[in-house]
């Protein structure tokens, strides 16, 4: 009989052993499990990137290539009038100098031929120097600019639709339909719970498609662009994210503990079957408004590197920039400081006694596993100190938790509960010292 084993890394979850009844079937197995990669999606998803960010950026040649041809017709028609008015002006020249010159009739034709070239001559020089001077500022160091930058907001633009899209797949095909369906004669999940899950995630929905439709707005004005106001609208509505990070960690906690009911998780994986899923968990909608603020900080950053010191829109940039760091600085301690006080719970839950010191906010923890408690020796005998129910006449395993403040140790009874020593169990970190024993012996 054939074995093999799937591991996972994330704690709580056993491995599976699986067997086959053939080689050649656990092989196919095996095989079919290491080519199953996300990684390997992740790579091919870049190349597929890479190959639409050149295709974009030969769209925005051609763009460009036909404002310039756009710009050598507008400065030939005016070309053509300054030479219609020159042309009128030469013949009222004429009118004047008629009585003088006789009939026009007589006029020499080497003289008429003469004044033609010449006409010809002044067009052809000023259509060259038109296209020396936009030659020059197509190749300068400002344009060049000015392009790197138009190409960042037409990307900002297309990740803003893409995740316009990932919020209406999460609403449409996961927040509306779960509301239905708690409000049913055999409720699936809670309101509670759905509101858990989803807080606020409807209105962060709305938020950006007005945010879309305005930066839609601006790029048919272009080359026109200005967007700093559009991120003066957005900044005040910015910390509803405040609550949704705050809430992210908790929300797929009950997410974790509802798909615990038969019905719910049925239910669910028939919404993640819909093709506008493509292929994604209700867990992959929930943690994409997570980089959001991220990525527009990135997004800022890139374009205030190509936007001039003069530019109209420095100031309101950098502004936005600031304020967007700012409240990613404190989404960041708040999540930081709600991930502590969670793991300090659930810690404290699994002690049977409890443990009173772990609801100090400010107890951090730092790390947790299982240490060999070694018997005290003493002159080269077993001393008779008890800790707890064991004597230490042998070794014995202890779990132990670290935190900022307190040292816990416990033991793991038969049934796989936590109990403190009743000795030593809480050690005060404030009142200890660490000594090195340099004596070897």
């Amino acid at each position: 009989q054939h074995y093999f084993t799937v591991l996972f890394g994330h704690e709580g979850q056993k491995p599976l052993e699986l067997r086959c009844e053939d080689e050649v079937d656990g092989d196919e197995w095996v095989e079919a499990i290491h080519q199953a990669s996300y990684s390997d999606i992740l790579i091919e998803r870049e190349v597929l990137m890479q190959k639409y960010i050149h295709l974009v950026q030969i769209v925005e040649t051609e763009k460009i290539a036909a404002n310039q041809l756009r710009h050598q017709l507008e400065d030939q028609d005016t070309e053509i009038e300054r030479l219609k008015s020159e042309i009128i002006a030469l013949n009222k020249t004429k009118e004047r100098m008629r009585p003088y010159q006789g009939n026009q009739e007589d006029e020499d034709p080497d003289i008429k031929k003469i004044k033609k070239v010449q006409s010809f001559m002044r067009g052809w020089l000023c259509r060259r120097k038109w296209k020396t001077i936009v030659q020059d500022y197509i190749c300068s160091p400002h344009a060049e600019s000015m392009r790197k930058r138009n190409q960042i907001v037409f990307n900002m633009v297309e990740a803003e639709s893409e995740y316009v899209h990932q919020l209406y797949v999460l609403v449409n095909c996961f927040l509306r339909p779960l509301r239905m369906a708690a409000s049913s004669k055999k409720p699936p999940i809670s309101h509670d719970d759905v509101s858990s899950i989803f807080l606020n995630s409807e209105t962060i929905m709305f938020l950006h498609e007005i945010f879309h439709q305005g930066l839609k707005a601006r790029i048919a004005n272009w080359p026109t662009l200005i967007l700093a106001d559009l991120f003066d609208i957005l900044l005040p509505m910015l910390n509803i994210y405040q609550e949704f990070v705050r809430n992210h960690q908790y929300s797929l906690q009950v997410l974790a503990n509802c798909k615990q009911n038969r019905d719910f998780d049925k239910l669910l994986k028939q919404y993640e079957a819909n093709p506008a899923c493509e292929g994604r968990m209700l867990e992959t909608f929930l943690t994409y408004p997570m980089f959001q603020i991220p990525r527009y900080i990135i997004t800022l950053h890139e374009l205030l590197a190509h936007t001039p010191h003069e530019h109209v829109e420095r100031k309101s940039l950098e502004f936005a920039k600031s304020k967007l760091e700012e409240l990613s600085r404190v989404m960041h301690d708040e999540v930081s400081d709600t991930e502590n006080i969670r793991k300090n719970l659930a810690i404290e839950r699994t002690i049977v006694e409890g443990c009173d010191i772990l609801l100090d906010t400010s107890q951090t923890f730092i790390r947790q596993g299982s240490l060999i408690q070694v018997p005290s020796v003493e002159r080269g005998k077993l001393s008779k100190v008890r800790l707890g129910s064991l004597s230490l006449k042998k070794e014995g395993e202890r779990q132990c938790f670290l935190f900022t403040k307190h040292f816990l140790i416990c033991t793991r009874s038969s049934g796989g509960k936590l109990h403190l020593l009743k000795t030593g169990g809480v050690l005060s970190l404030i009142e200890c010292t660490l000594i090195e024993e340099t004596d070897t012996s």
